[in-house]
């Protein structure tokens, strides 16, 4: 009798769980399961999507568990993601309430898995009994409008410290003396060596700006019986510096001489000034001359006073004479090469025809700004570096390289002997200029996350120009980095290029911002009218907009560029809404 009831309890076992799992299969049908974002879409080189899934009330029982397996599925390639269970025990409010369950996966993107759908699977037990449904499509993927971004490279030259500018050069003649209350220039003063210094200046005929003459007087009451001596002083120096202007034969270069007179009278600075350092009286002296001096006064009467003192005989006779002068300072052009000068001696020195010390390492730094060669860049910079250790001449022959390899990415090696020069620059100084280099260089190898952390160091006190043209690689490297917020930021600070205008477009697109996404990608066609690019990503900002028309009108002008973008739009899930239209078709003929 006990093994037929324990037979029966078997059975009925069996029973119930083969009827339990086609009941929970059968309720599976009613399910409801959500993909977001649908259609898939890759940032930052990952396909990111969440699952929400709400099943049947009375699915679930005690005992028994219903999983979600879920798996991408492009042609042959497929990814099974981990499963979502959900145990009956685990929600014992099922026969009243929805079990819910949300789930996020990602996995990585590649290029193969661009056509596929998210499939799910349920999975019903109990015990060791399983039954499954069918495998059913959730999900179209991928959108990959996110890859539309354009790297944008910058070449960074370090500015030249040489000064290209007109420099005035002071040229001071020593004192001509004069006697005690006369003005005459005598000839002792002129055959003097003074007198020769300034015939000599003169007679070179050298460009002079201004010539500027200070007359001044000793302050004995003699002296002060002319008010004009010192003035009269200042003339006479000007006089025959005309005079000799005349015998040199200046002729219109004497008009573009000013000479300023600047006559001293009744001020004790220049007393006060040879009175330190006269050692022929004692310092109690000294100071009892400057006492008078600094109490103010009539100047007359301070004269008198100072004729009592017991060292004035020594002062009259030692100090008084070289206060009876004229001084002269011309301020003269510096003389430098000319622009012509220095580009033949640089050339003259890449090839060998002039030595290593024919220009300056200023000179020849300034020398590589006159060429618009990049040939003759590098070989003036590869000069520069032998001329001694300087960052900057290591920066511009990489620059030079850099710049060549943006205009022809067929020269590859060019990227490698850049990336050299900007290492050694780097040991040396690591400037704005050299970060914003290697961010160029980092980002031409792929790498944009290096590339990203050079254009921040390069932003550290970082010039304007070199500012624009690194946030421009900045901005790239962060819409890589899926930071497009920041990425507009970067954008809209860099160098108006047709590119960097892209890039904003396309930041502001993944940031929902269609509107001024559709005017940035316009001020890019306006740049560049032949940028196929740029229409493409307005007819993307376009269709997200929901504007049919000018999704038509951009992608007509975007593969009469480019044909080749046909394809591409063709199979665009941005474009899933409009494909089916006669006037999408019509634009892609």
């Amino acid at each position: 009798m006990r093994k037929i009831v324990y037979s029966l309890l078997i059975i009925g076992g069996l029973t119930f769980t083969g009827c339990t799992l086609p009941q929970m299969i059968k309720l599976a049908k009613q399910q409801k399961l959500e993909i977001k974002p649908n259609p898939l879409e890759v940032h930052k080189d990952t396909v990111s999507f969440a699952m929400s899934a709400n099943l049947p009330v009375k699915m679930l029982k005690k005992g028994t568990s219903y999983t979600l397996n879920t798996f991408y599925k492009a042609g042959d390639n497929e990814i099974a993601l981990p499963p979502v269970p959900l145990k009956g025990d685990d929600y014992p409010n099922a026969a009243t309430e929805e079990p819910k369950v949300s789930k996020s996966f990602s996995f990585p993107y590649k290029e193969s898995l661009k056509r596929g759908t998210v499939q799910i699977q349920g999975v019903a037990a109990k015990g060791t009994k399983t039954k499954a449904t069918e495998r059913l499509d959730y999900a179209t993927g991928l959108i990959t409008t996110s890859k539309l971004v354009q790297n944008s490279y910058y070449a960074a030259f370090a500015a030249h410290a040489y000064n290209n500018q007109e420099e005035l050069m002071p040229v001071i003649i020593p004192d001509f003396n004069f006697e005690r209350g006369k003005s005459v220039l005598r000839k002792s003063e002129i055959k003097a060596e003074k007198g020769k210094q300034l015939d000599a200046y003169i007679a070179a005929k050298n460009v002079t700006r201004t010539v500027t003459i200070t007359g001044t007087h000793s302050p004995e009451g003699l002296e002060r019986i002319n008010s004009k001596l010192s003035e009269e002083r200042a003339a006479a120096i000007e006089k025959f510096y005309r005079a000799q202007m005349k015998k040199y034969d200046y002729k219109g270069v004497a008009a573009e001489v000013k000479f300023i007179l600047k006559p001293i009278v009744d001020d004790w600075s220049e007393f006060k000034t040879a009175l330190a350092a006269y050692g022929g009286i004692s310092p109690e002296e000294k100071s009892a001359f400057l006492n008078i001096v600094n109490n103010g006064g009539a100047f007359e009467d301070q004269e008198k006073q100072l004729k009592k003192l017991s060292g004035y005989n020594k002062v009259f006779r030692d100090v008084y004479p070289g206060l009876r002068a004229a001084k002269t300072e011309i301020l003269t052009i510096k003389p430098k090469k000319t622009d012509a000068e220095i580009s033949v001696l640089a050339k003259q020195m890449t090839t060998g025809q002039a030595g290593i010390d024919a220009l300056t390492f200023d000179e020849l730094m300034y020398a590589g700004t006159l060429t618009p060669s990049l040939e003759e860049k590098t070989a003036i910079y590869e000069v520069a570096t032998k001329k001694g250790t300087h960052w900057t001449a290591h920066n511009n022959l990489g620059a030079a390289y850099l710049q060549m390899a943006i205009d022809n990415w067929s020269k590859s090696d060019l990227v490698e002997k850049a990336s050299t020069q900007f290492e050694i620059a780097a040991k040396l100084k690591a400037t704005s200029e050299v970060h914003a280099n290697l961010a160029t260089v980092a980002l031409m190898k792929g790498n944009p996350y290096k590339a990203y952390n050079h254009a921040r160091a390069a932003l550290n006190g970082a010039s304007n120009d070199v500012t624009r043209g690194v946030n421009g690689v900045k901005g790239a490297c962060e819409i890589y980095m899926a930071n497009y917020g920041a990425a507009v930021s970067s954008t809209s600070s860099s160098t108006d290029t047709h590119v960097n205008l892209f890039n904003k477009g396309l930041a502001q697109l993944l940031e929902k911002d269609f509107s001024n996404a559709s005017s940035s990608f316009a001020e890019a066609t306006r740049k560049n009218p032949n940028y196929a690019i740029a229409y493409y990503g307005a007819a993307v900002a376009a269709a997200r907009a929901g504007s049919g028309d000018a999704v038509v009108s951009n992608l007509a002008n975007a593969v009469k560029i480019d044909a080749g973008l046909k394809e591409k739009a063709l199979t665009d899930l941005e474009f899933a809404k409009f494909n089916t239209s006669d006037a999408f078709r019509n634009a892609l003929k």
